[in-house]
């Protein structure tokens, strides 16, 4: 056998030894990279990161910061992530990849000003309001449970439509009745009429 090939010719014993080796360098790279992209999903799920681009920072944060969900006697408060983001590891995961989208529409300008903003606004409405009736209003239901409502402390009007024999018989969920809640509505003439469910 030449020099040559002998140079790249694995010796037995080395390929013992670089095994482990290897699966340590491996091991430490994987770990590197999903710390590393578990921090970024993180980073991204607070307040401060939604709040960052200046039209949702001048429009729908100035809005929310009047809202029960941001500031109340019981100094509970309901972040962005806490409504828009799910908990569950893969829907949230799922929801950070469609946001890919915003960036794009960010990038192209598409509502870059307050006034593109509420140009878009219904649609961005119904896109949420049709997400929230799609998952049962899953990420209401973190902060807020039928089963643990107390109905007798609420009004006798609001008692009964969180009644949830008749919740389920309709077929409602959170959102059906609570456009609006956090944030102003659309200008735009939409069909919301909770004086009859």
């Amino acid at each position: 056998m030449s020099k040559w090939q002998k140079m790249w010719t694995p010796s037995k014993k080395w390929w013992m030894l670089g095994l482990p080796i290897g699966a340590i360098v491996a091991a430490i790279f994987g770990v590197l990279f999903w710390g590393g992209f578990n921090w970024t999903l993180e980073l991204t799920n607070t307040e401060e990161f939604c709040v960052s681009c200046h039209e949702m920072e001048q429009v729908v944060f100035q809005e929310y910061k009047t809202s029960i969900h941001y500031k109340n006697p019981a100094g509970v408060k309901a972040t962005c992530p806490d409504c828009h983001v799910p908990k569950p590891w893969i829907y949230k995961v799922i929801r950070k990849i469609q946001a890919s989208n915003e960036i794009y529409h960010k990038l192209m300008g598409t509502v870059d000003t307050p006034e593109k903003f509420k140009a878009h606004r219904l649609e961005l409405a119904k896109h949420v309001w049709k997400t929230m009736k799609e998952t049962d209003s899953r990420e209401c239901r973190n902060c807020h449970s039928f089963k643990d409502m107390d109905r007798k402390g609420q009004s006798r009007r609001a008692g009964k439509k969180h009644d949830p024999a008749r919740i389920a018989k309709r077929g409602e969920t959170c959102i059906d009745c609570h456009k609006g809640i956090a944030h102003e509505l659309p200008d735009e003439d939409i069909e919301i009429d909770v004086e009859s469910k």
